[in-house]
């Protein structure tokens, strides 16, 4: 860890420094040149074009040159160079994106409006439709509603609009990765615009009979006359998959591996025998396990400028998803219970589910800017509407508990034997899927936020009030909930700013608090934060620092409170980090640092279950020039601290450590006004370690190496 600091706070003093920083050419001194980290988008992480460098917050973005470049193929791989956030927390995943912000859950955005709901009745989004990525960090009720205490990921959908380039690409990869997109523009008379992003993929995965296969289109229409902006987008997403994710037992892994501490090791790897089980091990049913989504997600955004201070933009947004969902894995036992034999056969859960989402959302603005006196206000009040109806049908078949005689039977995870038609008669019989309901949720939230800048002091003050109104089959449940933000940067002489902020967030929990008789309270959420972004005058650096303190409230009773085994909500959890991020482009040199540290607590005193204490991240990239105008190489490196997980079974307290890992991502490529070919190797060395292992009894193999060349044919 020593030597990571080291190096982080070299690569940061080596851009904070004017001599390396400054460039001599002329053109690097005017005041209008563009900063590295990008710029919030219309609809963007903070509802307002207030730039980062000028907001108490820490905001993060990726441009999709940028991720492009570092070789994503997934929003999980976008988010592997973001401090403080994790974003394969569950190694490599075909079902979707499953980030952590500051230790919690990130709920994942579109455009400004939330696009995911429920467990697994959602389509993935993919990256090629995606102009950026912008991560707000810490609780964003006062602009959301609802959430955790962790932040927000907002994708920004690639729109139609002036000055926009057409391609078409070819991606051939590993693992028989075969993929073409295209993202065409054209203008179609005065003002009027149109855009047609899509792609076609048919690959396979780094996990057996798992493909990764997806047809999507999105086309979109634009109005823009300097004073009405219209934009009309429709997409379609069509994803056949199965899960990466075969929950592989930690008897024949962990209990075998040398990156995995567990205790008590004696009672969990009773049953072990020495053979590991393959990252590749499918222990599904071919056949029967698919994971495949359709969805179809309409959006209107607009704006209109009626005076020079006086505007009004808003979003709505309807979209209709469908997920398949089939999985046959090994039995879960308990904590620290083998779930496989002393040979390796373990029995195996099934699971069938037809599941359904449809959302209708609104966010409607005014902005406003106003003088009084010394002051600048930069004024909008908004109001968001949402509904979101979310359903399933399931067939669950559990062979230890619910199955006997002739339909019983075992898998052996060393050497799989697939096939049982006893069970697969029941799962395909549509008769015996029993309908769970729909649950409802109503959001309605109003709210005003004001940044008030005096001189070089920028103040910004937000309060944001909710009504959600959940109708689930089992009961319904009402809860409003009122949140703050208040926030203070000082621009120093020099580009140095520091800043301080607060902010809160909540997020309901449904059911009755069997102490009070009454309904459970929302989870509670609120952060301090302080810290310093610097901006150099002239130059293209950008340095931000935070320190934060978040608490979440409200939580389930800990264990420790055994006087009140009725009350539920007497739990807390807190999180103290440090996050660092840096930039700069030094000719034709791009150099980038991350570095975050957490402290994680729950209510019942271990750390947060997956998350990692230490992250690093680094990425240099050259564009020479002269003879070798348009070669571009670029290389990076990731590091994950170690993560634990702790649970309470038969045996007593189990606690699992997974070891961090360092991996690294090469970049090679050639590009001129036609044509762009880039070389893309993720995971170079071709590490085998585990993203998590869960004191539940399973492990999550991270993402292998991946290799994808890519053509672009530019116009």
């Amino acid at each position: 860890m020593k030597s990571f600091l080291f190096l982080t706070s070299s690569v940061i003093a080596a851009m904070a420094s004017p001599t390396l920083a400054q460039d001599t050419d002329a053109a690097q001194q005017d005041e209008d040149v563009i900063v590295v980290t990008g710029e919030l988008s219309s609809f963007g992480a903070l509802k307002s074009a207030t730039p980062i460098v000028e907001t108490a917050r820490s905001i993060s973005i990726e441009t999709e040159e940028m991720f492009r470049d570092k070789g994503a193929l997934t929003l999980d791989d976008v988010l592997n160079y973001v401090p403080g956030v994790v974003g394969d927390t569950f190694g490599f995943s075909t079902r979707g994106d499953f980030p952590q912000v500051r230790g919690f859950d990130a709920a994942e955005y579109r455009d400004g409006q939330q696009v995911l709901f429920g467990f697994y009745n959602n389509t993935r989004s993919d990256v090629y439709m995606l102009e950026q990525v912008e991560v707000l960090k810490g609780p964003a009720s006062v602009l959301y509603g609802k959430g955790t205490p962790g932040g927000i990921v907002n994708a920004v959908s690639k729109l139609a609009g002036p000055d926009r380039s057409s391609e078409i690409v070819v991606d051939v990869g590993n693992n028989d990765r075969y993929q073409v997109s295209t993202d065409l523009n054209a203008k179609l008379m005065d003002n009027v615009y149109g855009r047609v992003v899509a792609i076609y993929r048919d690959a396979d995965t780094q996990v057996d009979f798992v493909e990764d296969d997806a047809f999507i289109v999105m086309p979109s229409l634009t109005f823009d006359n300097g004073v009405t902006t219209a934009t009309v987008m429709v997409e379609y997403t069509d994803r056949d998959s199965d899960t990466a994710h075969q929950f592989l037992p930690l008897t024949g892994t962990a209990c075998v591996s040398n990156d995995v501490t567990i205790t008590p090791e004696a009672a969990v790897c009773a049953n072990a025998t020495g053979q590991e089980i393959e990252p590749e091990t499918y222990l599904g049913e071919p056949g029967f396990n698919k994971y495949d989504t359709d969805s179809i997600l309409v959006s209107f955004l607009a704006s209109h400028q009626f005076t020079d201070r006086f505007s009004v933009d808003g979003i709505f947004r309807y979209k209709d998803g469908e997920a398949d969902y089939n999985q046959a894995w090994i039995d879960f036992l308990g904590a620290g219970v083998p779930r496989v034999d002393a040979n390796g056969d373990g029995g195996r859960s099934w699971y069938r589910s037809e599941a359904s989402s449809e959302q209708i959302a609104l966010d409607i603005r005014a902005r406003y800017t106003v003088e009084t006196g010394p002051f600048e206000h930069e004024l909008f009040v908004g109001a968001a509407y949402q509904d979101v109806t979310t359903g399933n049908e399931v067939i669950f078949i559990n062979q230890f508990t619910q199955v006997v005689g002739p339909l019983s039977g075992t898998l052996n995870v060393y050497d799989p034997v697939y096939g049982n038609d006893t069970i697969l008669a029941l799962l395909n019989d549509d008769a015996n899927l029993v309908d769970l309901g729909d649950t409802e949720t109503t959001d309605l939230g109003i709210y005003i936020n004001d940044q008030v800048s005096i001189g070089d002091l920028k103040l910004n003050f937000g309060v944001r009030y909710d009504n959600v109104d959940t109708e689930a089959p089992a009961e319904d449940q009402d809860d409003d909930a009122t949140s703050f933000s208040v926030g203070a940067l000082y621009a120093l002489p020099g580009g140095f700013s520091p800043y301080i902020s607060y902010a809160e967030s909540f997020e309901p929990v449904i059911g009755t608090d069997g102490f009070t008789g009454q309904a459970l309270e929302p989870r509670e959420g609120e952060q301090w934060e302080v810290g310093f972004k610097y901006q150099p005058p002239g130059t293209r650096t950008y340095i931000t620092a935070s320190y934060f303190e978040i608490e979440e409230s409200n939580l389930p009773n800990p264990a420790s409170l055994i006087t009140q085994a009725n009350s539920q909500q007497e739990g807390v959890g807190t999180v103290d980090g440090f996050e660092i991020e840096a930039q700069t482009t030094i000719k034709g040199l791009y150099l980038e640092a991350n570095a975050s540290f957490l402290d994680t607590e729950t209510a019942d005193d271990v750390p947060f279950d997956s998350i990692p204490e230490n992250q690093f991240s680094g990425w240099a990239q050259y564009t020479p020039t002269g003879v070798f105008d348009g070669f571009k190489i670029g290389g990076g490196i990731r590091y994950l601290g170690e993560n634990e997980s702790n649970g309470v079974g038969v045996v007593g307290p189990v606690r699992v450590v997974t070891d961090g890992v360092v991996l690294g991502d090469l970049l090679v490529g050639y590009e001129n006004d036609d044509w762009d070919f880039t070389l893309n190797i993720r995971n170079i060395t071709n590490e085998e370690y585990f993203g998590t292992c869960l004191a539940r009894g399973d492990c999550f193999p991270g993402e292998q190496r991946t290799i994808v060349a890519r053509l672009a044919r530019k116009f």
